[in-house]
């Protein structure tokens, strides 16, 4: 003699069509920030060493190339972090937090030589 408690209850969940829609609206908003992310980061890594190739090697010695280069070197990482944690990328944000503190103390170094 078996009870209605012991019946297997079923495996399959069906989805209402706002959740699927509510996930394909979250992974389109994670693919842009995504890719904000990688622009901004392709950015900060073409435009920092061409500034300071610049500063450095020119002529003579441009200090204010050298402070542009200094504060791209902290602001674009940041704007990173930020674009990434606003839309739910935290790992990615604190990545980009950690080497804009990083970019900090190496900033700091080349504008005070």
């Amino acid at each position: 003699m078996t009870l209605e408690i012991e019946q297997p209850v079923p495996a399959v969940v069906h989805r209402t069509a706002a959740e699927v829609r509510a996930d394909r609206i979250a992974a389109e908003r994670r693919t842009q920030a995504a890719l904000h992310v990688a622009v901004v980061t392709l950015a900060w890594l073409v435009s920092v060493p061409f500034l300071l190739g610049w500063g450095v090697l020119g002529a003579q010695r441009e200090d204010g190339v050298i402070m542009l280069a200094a504060l791209l070197a902290v602001v674009l990482p940041f704007t990173a972090a930020t674009l990434a944690t606003r839309s739910g990328l935290y790992f990615t944000g604190g990545c980009y937090v950690v080497l804009t503190l990083a970019m900090l103390v190496a900033s700091v170094s080349v504008v005070r030589s």
